[in-house]
């Protein structure tokens, strides 16, 4: 399936790419690409789920194929659709040009000149640079029946065309599918994955992911970013702030040139971090220098 060596080996390649990979983590990952098993991962929104889809694919060398999960989403948009603007253009020019032979044109408009590939057929596709990587993003917000026709096409690695056939990929993609947990996925799924929970990451991870995808940012700095942002995350909050609005809060901070947190600069910059109005009126006041300050008391000097 691919070409790494050891659980150091995925890390090392990560961390290439700027993801920093704990042990569990590429453990899984490992075992993942080594027996061909689709992965699933699910944790809280903004956790860099769909980042290490896109960090395994690169670092690899391998496309990625992504499929946006949504509510209403059915086999047919997952899978393929035919080109019905082409087809119109195709029956109208034959049937301009006269003696149109009905059952000649009907075969003629459903050939792969006329079909549009969706992701999970574009992954069963042979590539260039071997079996891509397959990112079933939010698969928690698709519903039952979808999982249904999802367990069948991830068992054989197959889809069917009703008029071309079926497609089965010469090697199977590297799956990863990711969840949210706004609601379960059903077990048959889950079992024919590997499973990962994705946790928020410790202060320690936490500064070293934010030294790899903002380096510029002071020590210091850094330090209070992810202090901060910890201990709001004790907070009762509707929405509690993931690893990306870690990173992107930092790289408003350096646009900004701040050089250290003050009560002033949180009140200017809070939308960079939190995403729904009621958490942010609980930062109000003396609220945010409360804690504020008990970010960095909990600061040990370097």
């Amino acid at each position: 399936m691919s070409d790494v060596t050891s659980i150091d080996d995925v890390q090392a390649r990560l961390a290439e790419q700027d993801y920093v990979c704990g042990r569990a983590l590429a453990t899984v990952l490992y075992l993942s690409l080594e027996l061909g098993r689709p992965l699933f991962l699910e944790g809280e929104a903004g956790t860099g789920k769909t980042e290490i889809a896109k960090a395994i694919a690169a670092a690899l060398g391998r496309r990625l194929i992504r499929l946006q999960c949504y509510e209403g989403l059915d086999a047919a948009s997952a899978v393929y659709e035919w080109n019905f603007a082409e087809q119109m253009i195709a029956i109208r020019t034959a049937e301009a040009a006269g003696g149109a032979d009905r059952d000649a044109l009907k075969t003629e408009l459903f050939t792969e000149d006329y079909l549009i590939e969706r992701p999970l057929l574009q992954a069963m596709r042979p590539q260039v640079e071997g079996p891509p990587v397959l990112l079933i993003d939010e698969i928690d917000r698709t519903d039952e029946p979808f999982e249904a026709f999802l367990l069948e096409a991830l068992s054989d690695f197959q889809v069917t065309i009703p008029e071309l056939g079926t497609v089965k990929a010469p090697e199977p993609p590297i799956v990863i599918l990711t969840s949210n947990r706004t609601r379960e996925v059903h077990d048959a799924l889950k079992r024919r994955c590997l499973y990962h929970w994705v946790d928020y990451p410790s202060f320690e991870r936490e500064l070293e992911i934010l030294h790899a995808r903002a380096p510029q940012a002071a020590e210091a700095l850094s330090r209070e970013v992810v202090a901060f942002i910890q201990r709001l995350r004790t907070e009762d909050l509707f929405k509690k702030p993931g690893v990306a609005e870690t990173i992107d809060w930092a790289k408003c901070l350096l646009a900004l040139d701040v050089l250290s947190l003050s009560p002033e600069v949180i009140a200017d910059t809070i939308g960079a971090v939190l995403k729904y109005q009621d958490d942010i009126q609980r930062l109000q006041g003396s609220e945010a220098k409360r804690l504020l300050d008990e970010a960095k008391a909990s600061l040990e000097p370097v």
